[in-house]
């Protein structure tokens, strides 16, 4: 069992490149197998390196200050607001290892989100969550995310 000490334990954040794709693809695996998908370890190693090596979504990737161990990721796309003319970036998976949760490392994903969408210009960051995903909802609210009201989301299955 960790002390509370080991739980406290400095975590670092970075902006994830090709190095980081093993690390992350094995989060990134877990991150799907919560979502009930099957365990797919090489799809998801080849999902990651194709986002990075065509620039298609900037992922943040949290260690363990002290081991290198990494613990978490947040993984955002680039969208755009043709009304406002603006960037958004939609913050679509957000993940921390079971084992390093309760450890801040969520919050500080979602700081370091923001703190790039503030640094790119972005109009908003948006996500989405579970309905039933109340330790999320949480989070994003302590935040200062608000749900928003007055729009429905659609979407269209095509494969």
């Amino acid at each position: 069992m960790p002390t509370s000490t080991q739980e406290k334990a400095p975590v670092a954040l970075s902006r994830a490149s090709l190095d980081d794709l093993e690390a992350l693809a094995q989060l990134f695996d877990a991150y799907r197998v919560f979502y009930r998908q099957a365990p797919d370890h090489p799809g998801a190693r080849a999902f990651l390196d194709e986002r990075l090596r065509l620039g298609e979504s900037t992922i943040f990737l949290a260690r363990d200050a002290a081991t290198g161990v990494a613990l978490g990721f947040t993984q955002l796309y680039p969208a755009f607001s043709s009304v406002r003319a603006r960037r958004i970036w939609i913050l679509n998976d957000l993940f921390v290892a079971p084992e390093a949760r309760s450890r801040g490392v969520a919050r500080a994903l979602m700081s370091t989100a923001r703190a790039f969408a503030i640094e790119t210009g972005a109009l908003r960051l948006v996500l989405e969550t579970a309905e039933d995903n109340a330790p999320a909802q949480a989070l994003y609210e302590s935040l200062g995310y608000a749900r928003e009201a007055g729009t429905r989301h659609y979407s269209l299955e095509l494969a």
